[in-house]
């Protein structure tokens, strides 16, 4: 995987935030058919995103434990513009 998944997988997680969000709009907004660009699936793969129901609410997606270690690991290594 090339860094600009790596910088998609990031972009994901940030966009998600701390609220849930609901499936269809995660899949809406960041499905890809592009096999070189695989953001959503290598996200699932690496543990990054967690899909939980809702009963009377359909299903949501939220930021996974491991994804918030990932982001706050990655956040600190960036340096701060000046």
């Amino acid at each position: 995987m090339g860094n600009s998944v790596d910088d998609l997988i990031l972009e994901l997680l940030e966009w998600l935030g701390d609220e849930p969000r609901p499936y269809v709009e995660v899949l809406d907004a960041w499905r890809t058919s592009c096999p070189r660009l695989p953001v959503w699936e290598e996200a699932n793969d690496r543990g990054f995103i967690l899909r939980q129901s809702a009963p009377g609410h359909g299903s949501f997606i939220t930021v996974s434990t491991l994804g918030r270690e990932h982001l706050a690991r990655k956040r600190s290594a960036v340096p701060v513009p000046n």
